[in-house]
């Protein structure tokens, strides 16, 4: 009788809200500051608390969810455990768009950063090291992904812990609004709160990621207790760093006057600050940021594709299998290495245009799972308390989520649709047109 291989059980809170944190990266709120800064009218920090506060919501979903079906699959296991097998198939399905792009993204990043240093080197060597370094770095364990992640997460966050020493330094000496304690990055006379939700939708994509460490549910040392708290730990822990970052940011800058390029400002908010060599370190920690985001997105989508294979709505002996040794999803690690190969035929602005929708389709049918699981299932929405718990809080974050749907690239919800169609017709012949459970199906080769 064959050994069953499961996934190892070794990743305690830390390494998970680490995890989490490396696919959000911290030092992108530098990135963003310029474009949140023109549509807050100056108001970025405040942004920033907007958009903490709708994606709590979610996050409070994913954690009751996690405590009901502790197992890895995120929001595709939570929709078909709670509404439906073939929606539940869907939902995965579009989850796996974004999953797939992320670290396509991180190889692009890492491959225009390498080339601004090595301008003679071909761009495509960088795309093809960073592959290899993140393919075996998969394979061999999680635990290394996970250590790794973490190093990188703490180094963004003592560079980030230097800009605000210098920031506090400069500001007490005049610069910007001339004071290092103040409210006016959060309240002014002319603000224009239609802009400052523009901004906090804008800024609400920064957050991608804190609902990926439920792909590690199987691996938690302590999923039940852990994993509902590194959801919402990650997603505050990075709010916080998000809202303090773009503080001092914005009292340095009140306006994007000294920016050359407001769309691209980490470069510029370096150098003004700190000088040649500071931007030096500044831009290495950008480069550690799209590393572990590129390091934990690689490792969750595998985690994914496992569970989907398991169920039998992939097939089965390639996608549901794990190394015997490593207890890792070789082939997923080996395919989705694969898949972010072809960024080599990318350029960023193309492949960033097609994400996002997959994050909105889980975010939204996790809040829904929550109503559906306690409020319809098991009825809990009698007393005002269960009410609000399980109605009134997951409503409140699928209207949040509802807002992002609303500002979605246009480019993004056209290849989502395209890719929920061709995900809907595999499921017509994968169900024999709905005749059969997509769960109940073993896919021979």
């Amino acid at each position: 009788m064959e050994k069953t291989v499961e996934l190892k059980r070794s990743l305690g809170l830390f390494q998970i809200v680490m995890l989490g944190m490396g696919w959000m990266v911290p030092m992108v709120v530098f990135d963003t500051f310029g474009i949140a800064s023109d549509y807050s009218n100056g108001l970025v920090p405040l942004a920033y608390v907007v958009a903490l506060v709708a994606m709590l919501f979610t996050a409070y979903s994913y954690g009751k969810m996690v405590q009901v079906f502790p197992t890895s699959g995120s929001s595709y296991t939570y929709t078909q455990k709670t509404m439906s097998p073939h929606l539940g198939f869907l939902v995965g399905w579009a989850s796996l768009l974004d999953y797939l792009l992320i670290p396509m993204i991180s190889a692009l990043l890492i491959q225009i950063y390498c080339t601004a240093i090595f301008p003679d080197v071909p761009t495509w060597v960088w795309i093809v090291g960073y592959v290899i370094v993140a393919t075996v770095i998969n394979i061999w364990s999680v635990n290394i992904t996970a250590n790794i992640s973490s190093f990188l997460v703490v180094y963004q966050v003592l560079v980030i812990v230097c800009f605000i020493v210098l920031a506090i330094k400069e500001l007490n000496s005049g610069v910007g609004l001339g004071t290092s304690v103040t409210v006016q990055p959060f309240v002014k006379p002319d603000i224009h709160i239609s802009g400052v939700i523009a901004a906090a939708t804008v800024l609400c994509f920064s957050f991608l990621g804190f609902d990926a460490v439920t792909n590690y549910t199987e691996e938690a040392l302590h999923p039940t207790r852990d994993i509902p708290r590194a959801v919402l730990l990650t997603a505050l822990i990075g709010g916080l760093l998000f809202i303090v970052g773009a503080y001092f940011t914005q009292a340095l800058f009140p306006d994007n006057s000294k920016f050359q390029d407001p769309t691209a400002t980490a470069p510029e908010i370096s150098l003004l600050i700190g000088g040649k060599l500071f931007q030096l370190f500044f831009l290495a920690a950008s480069f550690a940021g799209s590393l572990a985001s590129g390091l934990a997105s690689h490792a969750s989508v595998s985690r994914l594709l496992y569970v989907m294979g398991r169920d039998h709505v992939l097939p089965n002996r390639l996608f549901g299998k794990l190394h015997p040794r490593w207890q890792t999803p070789v082939f997923n690690v080996v395919l989705v290495g694969v898949v972010t190969l072809t960024a080599i035929s990318f350029d960023l602005e193309t492949a960033t245009e097609f994400i996002n929708f997959g994050a909105l389709i889980a975010f939204t049918f996790v809040n829904l799972s929550v109503i559906a699981h306690y409020a319809v299932k098991l009825k809990r929405y009698k007393t005002p308390k269960d009410c609000f718990a399980h109605v009134i809080m997951p409503l409140i974050g699928a209207a949040c989520v509802a807002v992002l749907w609303y500002h979605l690239e246009l480019d993004s919800l056209l290849l989502g649709i395209v890719w929920v169609v061709i995900g809907f017709v595999y499921l017509l012949y994968l169900t024999k047109m709905f005749t059969v459970k997509p769960a109940a199906i073993e896919i021979s080769k």
